[in-house]
């Protein structure tokens, strides 16, 4: 995994992006979908689709 370092809360990504869409974590079972843990159940988060 990736280690993305933030600066005040402002996020600076150099990738050669493909989409950025945002969706809501919800629960699924006794976890949450979007391969995110349970203790982010109904949060927003944004995916970030980049080339390889």
């Amino acid at each position: 995994m990736r280690n993305i370092k933030t600066h005040k809360g402002e996020l600076n990504l150099k990738e050669n992006v493909e989409l950025i869409y945002e969706k809501r974590i919800t629960a699924f079972g006794n976890s949450a979908k979007l391969d995110a843990p349970k203790k982010y159940r109904n949060w927003r988060a944004y995916v970030i689709i980049v080339k390889d």
